[in-house]
Formats: structure tokens, C-alpha cells, sequence
């Protein structure tokens, strides 16, 4: 794919299919991958928007979510939709429910890429789908994947048995005739061009351990069953990107797998789904950290909070399942909430995301949350309380000699960030953290991280 560049996984755009209010523009065309599972369906779309954020692992149905991503050939902008494995008769539930997720791809799609195997030839559950498909009306391309060479390449020809026309043999992992296909695909795209949907409407992160609610909140707060929801852990391993509105503002909700320890990293897939969940709370605005009642605060809940103080994400913490424990396990909770005390700052509101018990006070904490993120402390008037500070509690002496902290300025906002100007040698790690306190005494900063530096001036010599 040389002749042009798509953009990667941080364009990723939310898949609803409304374009906005009138005057917005039209929506982008949907262009949806299907196909039976483990025919490299991921490993296409990864191509197609160049990178790798769709996982890719050669075990069947390891794509259970629908993921939609910006991508761009020929100078035509579109969304790609990346789908699970389609099963015409699923084994088990999440099978059943993968197919369901397919079929709703399908619904909005305006162009379908059509994945099979060139090296399996066409399949009894390849003509079963492709009788759903006629049904579809809209532009089907068959996609001949793996056909790495001209052997199977011409292989590829069997394929005109399937009835939707001609195949293009396709590589997805080497790049072989990935451009031809796309020729095609933006052809049959209707000729008005789409506005670009709004990218800067606010990163809000669900994130947790696996199976504390995760996408049942994220489905609960869309109105309808937009993630794969299941007893079973590990159920979610791509974030899915969605927006919605939450009290009359607009949010692009980022659902991801739970994140575990490493060594209850079995899997490769379960790697990269974990790694993802990471990298999105890095691009988020605010984490709601969903926690089990239930299970009470455990120390990985702690290690996740303290990734989203590292990352300088904002964060409401969100007790999920309160419906379900009892007065006893209440109060143990309350007083096992000292395992959270580091982050004492952050909203903690009590919720079922089954029911949608106390679901609207979501809305309000991630306001408040990203009002404090945006924060700024005039330079005059944090120097005057810099002062008196410091005169009430100086820093203490460090090897013979008291640190001088010489002035402060606001650097940065999302997060607060303020920088100390020292002389006289460091500052410790207890006496930041004591500014810091005091920032919070002094500024509404409910919910954000703050971060205070220290900047040591080196010792003149004559």
C-alpha cells in the first residue's frame, strides 16, 4: 500500500451512524469486514489503517467487538468496521453473540469487504453467509485473503463459485493487491463527500479488572447491547470506541479489557488487549475506575488507580454491583476504601450498571472531573500562598543544608502542572506531595491529578 498512507489507530472514530445536528454534514461511509473467523479479517483492517490496533491472533474468534477506525484511500474518507468471526451456527453464547455483533456491522454498512481464505476455497459456511449477504443490498468485495504468491493467487479464481463476482486476491499480511481492492470499495461509495465527524469532544476510559461491569455500563449508558456482555472474564479484549450523550453532553466512551497482573496473562491475545487498554487510558480525558462491591477494593484496583495517576488522567471512581452486597460488606467496604487513599481526591459514586441504579450521576462527576483538569492558579497569587506555605512549614534540611524554593508558575493544565524553582538542593518526595495538598485546599482540583516539580538550579562555582 504505497501510493497512499491511511492514518493510524489514534484516529479512531466513534461508529454511530447519525451525522450530528443539521448543517454537520452527512455521516462517513461504513465500510464493514466480514467473513468466517480466522481468515484475516484484523489482519486486513490493521493494513488498511496502518498499524495494529485490531488484535490479531491465530486463534479463531479472537475479534469479539465490533471496532470502527478513520481510514482514508484515494483521497476518500470512510470509517472501517472490523467485525468478530461470523458463525452460521455458533457453538456457545459468546459465538451466538458474535454474530450478532456482525449482523448489526451490517445493518449500517454502505460497502462490505467479504474475507475468505483463497487457500480453503469457497466453504459451505462461506455460501451461507454469502446468502445472507445478497440480502444486504448494498456493494459486496470479495476479498481473497492469503494469497501470498501466485499460486494462490490464481487458486483465487475457484472463488467466482461463491456468486458475488470477481475476487481480488489479497495479502493482508504482505500488502499484495490491497490497493486494488480499495479502488474498488471507495468506488462504489455514493459521490457526496462526508464532513469529518467532531474528534475533540472529551476521551472518557472505562476501565478495571475483567468482569467488574465494563461494558454492561457502557451498554447501559447507549440505550442498546453495543459490547458483548458475559459472565465469562476476558470477554472484551479490543476497546471499543463509542459516543454518548450523558445529560445533554457528548462523550466518546472507550470500553477496554480489564486489566490484569502479568502473570494471569495467559494468552497473546489477552497481551495485546491488555497493552490497548493501557494505550487508551493514555489518550483519555477521564477514567471511570469500575470496582466490584462485591469483591471489595483489591490490591489491583489499587495498581490500576495508580496507572491513571501516572498517566495524569482524571478519574471517578465507581462502585459497580451495589445492588448486590449486603449492610456487612457496605461497611467493610467503606473501611477497606483506605487501600484507595492515595487517590482521596477522586469522585466515588456507588452505582448499578445492571439495573442503572444512580447511573446519572455519571455525568456530573466527569463535568466536574474535566472542569478541574482545566484548572490555572495565576502566577501572583500561587507565589503569595507559596509563601505562606513555607513560612508555617519549611522544607526540612536535607544533608546540611535547607532547600530554597525561589518561585512556582502553573505550567501546564490536564493535568495541573506546577514547577518549583529551587536552590540549595532537593525537595523530597513527602514534601511535594504536602504542595500538593495544599494546592487542593486552595483550588477546586476534585478528580485531577496535580503534579508538582521540583527544578533544582545547579550550584555556581567561581
Amino acid at each position: 500500500m504505497d501510493r497512499h498512507r491511511s492514518p493510524g489507530v489514534d484516529s479512531q472514530v466513534n461508529s454511530r451512524r447519525a451525522g450530528g445536528a443539521a448543517g454537520e454534514g452527512r455521516r462517513l461511509p461504513v465500510v464493514a469486514v466480514l467473513g468466517r473467523p480466522n481468515v484475516g479479517k484484523s489482519a486486513l483492517v490493521n493494513r488498511i489503517v496502518g498499524g495494529r490496533p485490531a488484535v490479531v491472533e491465530s486463534e479463531p474468534g479472537v475479534t469479539r467487538d465490533r471496532r470502527s477506525f478513520d481510514a482514508e484511500w484515494g483521497g476518500r474518507d470512510f470509517i472501517l468496521v472490523d467485525t468478530g468471526g461470523w458463525e452460521i451456527e455458533p457453538d456457545d453464547g459468546i459465538g451466538a453473540a458474535i454474530r450478532d455483533q456482525a449482523e448489526a456491522a451490517l445493518a449500517v454498512a454502505d460497502s462490505i469487504i467479504f474475507v475468505v481464505d483463497a487457500t480453503a476455497g469457497p466453504t459451505d459456511a462461506d455460501a451461507a453467509v454469502v446468502d445472507l449477504l445478497r440480502r444486504s443490498a448494498v456493494p459486496v468485495h470479495l476479498a481473497a485473503n492469503k494469497a501470498d504468491n501466485e499460486v494462490v493467487e490464481g487458486q483465487a479464481s475457484e472463488l467466482w463459485a461463491l456468486g458475488l463476482g470477481e475476487p481480488s486476491p489479497v495479502s493482508a499480511i504482505h500488502g499484495r493487491g490491497v490497493g486494488e481492492l480499495l479502488d474498488r470499495v471507495i468506488d462504489s461509495f455514493p459521490d457526496s463527500v462526508e464532513k469529518h465527524p467532531d474528534h475533540n469532544l472529551p476521551r472518557i476510559a472505562i476501565i478495571g479488572r475483567p468482569n467488574v461491569g465494563k461494558s454492561t455500563l457502557l451498554n447501559t449508558l447507549m440505550g442498546e447491547e453495543r459490547v458483548i456482555v458475559s459472565d465469562r472474564p476476558g470477554t472484551t479484549r479490543d476497546p471499543v470506541d463509542v459516543e454518548v450523550e450523558v445529560d445533554g453532553a457528548r462523550y466518546v466512551l472507550v470500553d477496554t479489557a480489564g486489566i490484569r497482573r502479568k502473570p494471569q496473562i495467559t494468552e497473546d491475545a489477552d497481551f495485546y488487549a491488555v497493552l490497548r487498554a493501557r494505550e487508551a487510558l493514555q489518550t483519555a480525558d477521564v477514567a471511570l475506575l469500575l470496582v466490584d462491591a462485591a469483591d471489595r477494593i483489591t490490591h489491583q484496583d489499587a495498581r490500576i488507580a495508580s496507572e491513571v495517576v501516572e498517566e495524569g488522567v482524571g478519574m471517578v471512581l465507581v462502585l459497580n454491583k451495589w445492588d448486590l452486597v449486603d449492610d456487612d460488606v457496605r461497611f467493610d467496604l467503606d473501611r477497606n476504601l483506605e487501600r484507595l487513599e492515595f487517590v482521596d481526591w477522586a469522585p466515588l459514586i456507588r452505582i448499578s450498571a445492571e439495573t442503572g441504579a444512580r447511573i446519572r450521576r455519571i455525568g456530573p462527576a466527569i463535568e466536574t472531573v474535566l472542569v478541574s483538569r482545566r484548572q490555572r492558579i495565576p502566577t501572583g497569587q500561587l507565589n503569595r500562598l507559596l509563601r505562606k506555605w513555607i513560612a508555617a512549614h519549611p522544607p526540612p534540611v536535607r544533608k546540611g543544608r535547607r532547600p530554597n524554593i525561589r518561585y512556582a508558575v502553573q505550567a501546564g493544565i490536564e493535568p495541573p502542572t506546577v514547577i518549583l524553582f529551587v536552590t540549595g538542593g532537593g525537595l523530597s518526595p513527602d514534601y511535594l506531595r504536602f504542595i500538593e495538598a495544599r494546592l487542593r485546599t486552595e483550588a477546586d482540583l476534585t478528580g485531577t491529578p496535580v503534579r508538582v516539580i521540583a527544578r533544582t538550579r545547579p550550584p555556581r562555582y567561581s
